[in-house]
């Protein structure tokens, strides 16, 4: 999906746009830090995208808010439209998304309370559309540009260079951060048995979500600059000693407060020039 693709679709909104977006996972929901914030409906040829999206500006940035899940959670994790969800964003002009994950940790060293800057994924997902092109029968998409075959390239599904801002930003902060992770993606809404546990270990798994995909392979396709935090909450069910919930959500809450500090000051300090291929990353990819 080109720029073009995207610009001959007018706004519902009275033309309210936004560059950078933030997409809030389970726990990150409200949108404090946006100053004269307004609520957008848009509406996508996938049909509604999770919630309305807040539109406000961040120390000059235009910025964009969408819960993943909506407001109170309505959605598990299968349920999200991650297609509707990311092409309101595209179509509102957003260019960089930095998401939020809550995770579970698949190896000792990556320690609840710290964050994951995700550089690779394992997908486990079963029915999830992963692709805004549908091919060439797709008649229902035609207009839209859409009728496509596309074998999108994902052997770096995550900006590097959106990745490598947020380390640098995390580091000044004095966060606990790790500058890389591979995230296993599963369906859900049901969390691993102890055997999937410690499979997905012995596969390099570093934590362990069920929203990370195909939320970036699709912000890609769409040729957005995408960085995803995971937020380690507790150690997997291979861990011989099981996390209660209170804790779990305690770590949450602890994580929820990194990252907010984190994006905001990313949001500040973040570079008008784009120094990536995200947005030609689909060039090489139509049949």
């Amino acid at each position: 999906m080109t720029q073009a693709d995207i610009a001959r679709h007018a706004l519902g909104d009275g033309g309210m746009s936004a560059e950078i977006a933030i997409i809030g996972g389970s726990g990150l929901y409200d949108t404090e830090m946006i100053e004269n914030p307004k609520e957008v409906n848009v509406t996508t040829p996938f049909g509604n995208p999770s919630d309305s999206i807040i539109i406000g500006t961040y120390k000059g940035r235009k910025v964009a808010f969408l819960s993943r899940h909506g407001r109170g959670h309505k959605f598990t994790p299968a349920a999200v439209n991650y297609r509707a969800n990311i092409w309101a964003l595209k179509q509102l002009g957003v260019k960089t998304i930095l998401a939020s994950n809550a995770s579970g940790s698949l190896q000792e060293n990556y320690r609840p309370g710290e964050l994951v800057l995700i550089d690779q994924f394992i997908d486990r997902t079963k029915n999830r559309p992963s692709s805004f092109y549908e091919g060439k029968s797709a008649e229902h998409l035609k207009e839209h540009g859409l009728d496509k075959v596309c074998h999108l390239s994902a052997a770096d599904p995550f900006c590097p260079s959106l990745r490598e801002h947020l380390f640098r930003v995390a580091q000044k902060l004095n966060l606990p951060v790790h500058e890389k992770g591979t995230y296993v993606c599963i369906e859900g809404p049901r969390f691993s048995t102890r055997a999937e546990s410690r499979m997905f270990r012995q596969w390099g798994g570093d934590v362990i979500g069920m929203t990370a995909f195909p939320e970036c392979v699709l912000a890609r396709e769409a040729g957005m600059c995408y960085a995803s935090v995971a937020l380690v909450t507790d150690y997997d069910v291979w861990a011989d000693k099981p996390v209660e919930n209170t804790d779990v959500l305690a770590t949450m809450k602890e994580n929820v407060h990194k990252v907010k500090l984190l994006f905001a000051s990313a949001i500040e300090s973040m570079p008008d020039e784009r120094q990536c291929g995200c947005p030609e990353a689909t060039k090489n990819a139509f049949m």
